[in-house]
């Protein structure tokens, strides 16, 4: 599908300014507020409140127009659930990784049962077009249930040990929680992890680039399509 180029009319910045402040606020652990002091120092006056704005319309639309990685039969799908607290409530953010550690998919829920286990597993499904090699887990019995269900003949390893990839993968988001001292509203986590991990899926390498030059290689290659996306490029 052939997108038509990101909408920046009258809007009183130009769109590399706009996209510079999208990309500084999802990518690295920064608040609007230090967003905001790192425009000024370059000289560009603009409120935290006008970079809030731009993260919330532009941030979905430059996510969706990221490149998704080809999905693969011989992928591992790692599955794993973390708990979010937003008012004094607590929720779960289901989340699933490949081999590489690239984010498939999230979803925030308010259930830890196979209800919304056999919910990620369908939207995985639907989403990736095939199913996986295999899927690990750690030991919840939920996600062995709706894999039964689901995807009977697919292969499912449950340990805590194997799931590393899936647990660490929560650790950014962690750490951007602190800085945004927690979610306001479940809605605000579930489209902030959306623009989120796009960004985390397009900038860090996978694995197996981890030689100095490989990564260079990849930053350039990586920021080199972010600026077509977001209709930047010179």
């Amino acid at each position: 599908m052939i997108r038509n180029p990101v909408g920046y009319k009258r809007h009183r910045f130009p769109p590399s300014v706009i996209a510079h402040a999208v990309w500084l606020y999802f990518r690295f652990p920064l608040s609007l507020r230090m967003v905001e002091e790192m425009l000024l120092q370059r000289g560009i006056v603009v409120s935290y409140e006008t970079i809030r704005y731009w993260a919330m319309k532009f941030g979905p639309d430059y996510a969706g127009r990221l490149r998704r990685k080809a999905p693969s039969p011989n992928d591992v799908w790692h599955l794993d659930e973390v708990v979010v607290t937003i008012g004094g409530r607590k929720y779960w953010l289901w989340r699933a990784v490949d081999q590489d550690g690239y984010v498939l998919d999230e979803i925030v829920q308010t259930r830890r049962n196979t209800k919304a286990a056999r919910r990620l597993l369908s939207r995985l499904m639907k989403n990736q077009g095939c199913l996986p090699k295999r899927i690990v887990t750690d030991k919840l019995r939920s996600y062995g249930a709706a894999r039964r269900q689901l995807m009977p003949t697919v292969e499912h390893r449950s340990h805590k040990g194997l799931n590393n990839r899936a647990e660490n993968s929560h650790l950014p988001l962690r750490k951007r929680e602190r800085v945004m001292q927690r979610f306001r509203a479940p809605g605000a986590l579930q489209r902030f992890v959306s623009v989120f991990s796009a960004g985390r899926n397009l900038f860090v390498p996978a694995p197996s680039k981890r030689s100095a030059i490989a990564i260079h290689l990849h930053r350039l290659a990586a920021m080199a399509h972010w600026k077509v996306v977001t209709g930047t490029a010179a």
